[in-house]
């Protein structure tokens, strides 16, 4: 089996180093990681995608300029010690251009703006505080307070909360539909602005949360909300792509 590394007299294989990914929760991850991109690059192969030569070698020579790689003789040293050949070193670079290039068709400015069109409610946003306590007496009496003196949350948040915005007076900021619990987001997106929420048990059911709605956003088709529609796009161009293949983990 393939040595990893050695620590004296001791050889890690690669047998080990996958069963440590595995136990430490990092191998599914980069075995989907890996899937996608094969994927990609399929895809990019089916379409007659054109990786020129030229290309492959002005991205060559950035990659061996950002990692200081100046002469042929560095370059083949630096593969060595990564145990990758030339033939590898190209065919890594040249799936990297399929991956670009494909992933770079899907999701133009017309697509974006039809699926923010049709879609626009999801893109709404509110911006929210909250004070997390770990009581639910604790809770009520909070929010009973703030009903009387709304103007005080950030001052009870710092003196009070648990969670690690207090020191910011609780603030959580902007807040897009699918980042809270379907009954927590319900109620925040139909409040207004200046509401108190709560108190509603925390997702482990450990502590007691009271929401302040600071503001409502509706949805604008913005730099942070195109990026966003653009990878949800090219999610589902790639989860498209899976169905075509029989992919079996090992």
């Amino acid at each position: 089996m393939t040595a990893i590394v050695r620590i004296d007299d001791e050889v890690v294989d690669a047998d080990e180093f996958i069963r440590v990914l595995k136990l430490t929760g990092q191998f599914e991850g980069l075995v989907e990681q890996l899937v996608r991109d094969k994927l990609t690059v399929r895809a990019a192969k089916k379409q007659r995608v054109d990786v020129s030569e030229g290309e492959i070698q002005v991205r060559a020579d950035q990659f061996r300029r950002v990692r200081g790689l100046h002469r042929a003789a560095d370059m083949n040293r630096y593969l060595d010690a990564l145990g990758v050949n030339l033939d590898e070193f190209e065919a890594f670079i040249t799936d990297t251009l399929y991956q670009e290039k494909i992933l770079e068709q899907i999701g133009g400015d017309d697509d974006v703006e039809a699926y923010f069109k049709l879609n626009s409610p999801r893109f709404d946003s509110v911006e929210i505080s909250h004070i997390v306590l770990e009581t639910p007496s604790q809770a009520k009496e909070m929010i009973s307070y703030l009903q009387d003196d709304p103007d005080s949350f950030t001052e009870m948040a710092r003196e009070h909360s648990i969670a690690d915005t207090r020191d910011q007076g609780g603030v959580l900021g902007k807040v897009l539909r699918g980042s809270l619990a379907p009954e927590i987001e319900a109620k925040v997106f139909n409040a207004a602005a200046g509401d108190l929420l709560g108190p509603f048990p925390t997702p482990d059911g450990t502590a007691y949360e009271i929401f302040a709605v600071t503001a409502k956003r509706p949805a604008m088709l913005d730099a942070d909300v195109a990026a966003e529609i653009r990878r949800l796009l090219r999610e589902q161009w790639l989860q498209a792509r899976a169905q075509e293949h029989i992919i079996e983990a090992r």
